[in-house]
C-alpha cells in the first residue's frame, strides 16, 4: 500500500471509527495500519488490510514511541 493510495482516506478503525495511520514497510516490520488513539495494530497481509477487531493487536507503550515515528507522512 502506498502513502498516497486513496484507501487510506476512507479506511477507519473498526473500533472507533477514526483515521489510521500506515506504518511503512521496514527493518523487517511488516507493513501496517495503526490507531495511536488506541495504541492498535493492523496487519496488512498481501496488501489486504485486515481490520477486523480481532486482528488487531494492543501495542505496548514502549513501542508506541517507536510506532509514531514510522508513521508515513
Amino acid at each position: 500500500m502506498k502513502p498516497d493510495d486513496p484507501l487510506l482516506k476512507i479506511l477507519a478503525c473498526p473500533l472507533d471509527k477514526g483515521p489510521l495511520h500506515l506504518l511503512a514497510e521496514e527493518d523487517g516490520q511488516e507493513e501496517a495500519l495503526y490507531n495511536p488513539r488506541l495504541r492498535r495494530r493492523y496487519p496488512i497481509v498481501d496488501g489486504i488490510p485486515q481490520l477486523l477487531p480481532s486482528s488487531g493487536e494492543q501495542v505496548p507503550d514502549d513501542t508506541h514511541e517507536e510506532l509514531l515515528k514510522r508513521m508515513a507522512p
